[in-house]
């Protein structure tokens, strides 16, 4: 099983733990938008803050909202297999979290004003991270952190470089959203699932290149 090195950083192990944990109780009694009023546990991350993976999703669903962590529903069990069929532990190799940190009524898309409000937050966990490179799950992860709207089957599979503040000089690779494929679960040749894959695959070969030259 494949297995990567730590993420190199300014930051202690102790020190990162801290300011994250910070940042978690910032997320609790946050309420920059409506959404904090609404929510029955605020869902900021799970994974490995010193991997050198970070994966966005969307925003929390029912599941999530209940146990407190993101991708843990039927679209998260699917995305730690895919993960895994490539040789990423999603807990291990990965830091897991999502555009918004809590959950929008009735698993509704997030509007732009929250995803704005919520913004701050997620730079904060980048930076603290550091993650070389960042997995965004579906077109609303897109949007959130590129402000590039629609077209995830254009977008996905294609590398970006990340330009300014939070996000210089990191590789970012949009993919479909694990929902997405729970309801197209064919994993014939060109199916969405098949791409997927193939642009895990592709992550995995990115990950091994930039963590051998750490």
């Amino acid at each position: 099983m494949t297995m990567f090195p730590p993420t190199t950083s300014s930051l202690s192990a102790a020190e990162q733990e801290q300011q994250l944990a910070q940042v978690a109780e910032a997320c609790d009694g946050c309420r920059r938008c409506g959404l904090g009023s609404s929510r029955t546990q605020v869902v900021v991350s799970r994974g490995n803050p010193q991997a050198p993976l970070m994966v966005i999703g969307e925003g929390p669903g029912a599941q999530e909202d209940e146990q407190g962590k993101p991708f843990v529903g039927r679209s998260g069990q699917l995305l730690d297999r895919m993960l895994e069929s490539v040789g990423i532990d999603s807990n291990r190799d990965a830091y897991v979290c999502n555009i918004v940190k809590c959950r929008p009524p009735e698993n509704r898309k997030p509007t732009a004003l929250e995803m704005a409000a919520c913004r701050p937050w997620l730079d904060q966990q980048i930076a603290l991270v550091d993650p070389p490179v960042i997995l965004l799950a579906g077109a609303t992860a897109v949007e959130g952190l590129l402000g590039i709207k629609g077209g995830i089957t254009k977008l996905r599979g294609q590398w970006r470089r990340g330009e300014g503040g939070s996000l210089e000089g990191r590789w970012l690779m949009p993919i479909l959203h694990p929902s997405y494929l729970l309801r197209n679960a064919s994993k014939e040749r060109g199916s969405p699932k098949w791409l997927t894959w193939h642009d895990l695959q592709d992550v995995q070969r990115r990950l091994a290149q930039l963590t051998t030259s750490l």
